[in-house]
């Protein structure tokens, strides 16, 4: 076995340890080898026409999937069109909240199927505890991390660094590519949540991808 099949069949094993994780917790969980198959899963699980909101989630982009929610006749609210008014942006923010399927991803994931994440205003956070829809988390296997305490530590520096720099915050972590727990009025980390249980009465599904996706 060469060294990317080694590393291909470990994240394997991770993947597939923590989907069973995810699955005692609540959530319907499964692996995908790459982001090609994690974009085909997501496909056969999000029915035609649907409507979809696709928060600031690198990952969800990352992998085409957007595109080819188009060529199904999938209706998409996203709120970080660059061209959008205040008002245009506000009323996608709400229809992504109240779209059929809310699509994102993980700041970070434990081993033992805790979701972290880091939101700026709480629009992302606040769908993923409840909304009206079904949610799809899509995480790279990059995004795992021993346990809730490295999970927030990730959260907060490796993958708000990089964000707030595509963002063009001016806050310390972005000169210093590390969290400085700022005080900054462009601070991004404001809401913190734990995912310990898939919510109560909703269908929360999970697509671990063998492959490093998102920050």
């Amino acid at each position: 076995m060469n060294t990317s099949e080694a590393k291909r069949a470990s994240n394997k094993n991770l993947a597939e340890s923590v989907c069973k994780a995810l699955e005692a917790r609540g959530f319907h969980a499964l692996y995908a080898e790459n982001a090609k198959a994690a974009c085909e899963s997501a496909l056969e699980m999000i029915e035609d026409g649907a409507t979809v909101g696709i928060p600031g989630t690198v990952t969800v982009r990352e992998i085409g999937l957007p595109e080819r929610l188009v060529e199904k006749g999938c209706r998409i609210y996203e709120h970080w069109l660059s061209n959008m008014t205040p008002e245009e942006r506000v009323s996608a923010l709400l229809n992504e909240l109240q779209a059929d399927w809310f699509l994102t991803s993980a700041n970070a994931l434990s081993m033992d199927g805790t979701i972290v994440n880091i939101d700026g205003m709480g629009n992302r956070v606040s769908a993923m505890s409840w909304a009206p829809g079904k949610i799809l988390y899509i995480i790279g296997v990059n995004k795992i991390t021993p346990d809730v305490h490295s999970a927030l530590s990730r959260a907060r520096s490796i993958a708000s660094p990089p964000n707030a720099l595509r963002n063009g915050r001016k806050t310390p972590c972005v000169t210093t590519g590390r969290c400085m727990d700022c005080n900054s009025p462009d601070r991004i980390c404001r809401v913190v949540t734990m995912i310990e249980r898939a919510p109560m009465g909703r269908d929360c599904r999970v697509i671990i991808v063998g492959e490093e996706l998102g920050y």
